[in-house]
């Protein structure tokens, strides 16, 4: 019986979770900015808020996709995984500072629970790197 050795490098899982994150945060912004206004009126934030929101998750989606490439991508990787820490935080602030609808809560709460669990798939991959 032969063993064949893995060909994956210890990177991968980081690199994924980014690019991922990427693909998805990037689908989202096109998609904020796109629907704005319709948006805003089912969450309670403003048509200005949503667009912005979205510009912001475009420009990210671009920076961490890029960021995936990088030869040596662990510190890149610690910073994206800061990234959603700190939007997690900033979506918890969000709803209890502002007045939204039922909806709007519960986006902002689910999209800090998506960037918690990337946070947290950043951190692994960046914990697997040789």
């Amino acid at each position: 019986m032969t063993t064949t050795l893995s060909t994956t490098s210890s990177d991968s899982l980081l690199r994924t979770a980014m690019r991922v994150d990427a693909v998805l945060s990037g689908l989202c912004g096109i998609a904020l900015m796109a629907a704005a206004g319709p948006i805003s009126g089912f969450t309670g934030f403003s048509k200005a808020a949503e667009f912005t929101t979205g510009a912001v998750f475009l420009g990210y989606a671009v920076v961490v996709f890029l960021a995936a490439r990088l030869r040596h991508v662990r510190t890149a990787g610690i910073a994206t995984a800061i990234a959603n820490l700190v939007f997690t935080v900033a979506a918890v602030v969000v709803v209890m500072a502002l007045d939204l609808t039922t909806a709007g809560v519960v986006a902002s709460l689910a999209s800090g629970v998506y960037t918690l669990v990337f946070a947290d798939l950043q951190y692994l991959g960046v914990r697997r790197i040789k």
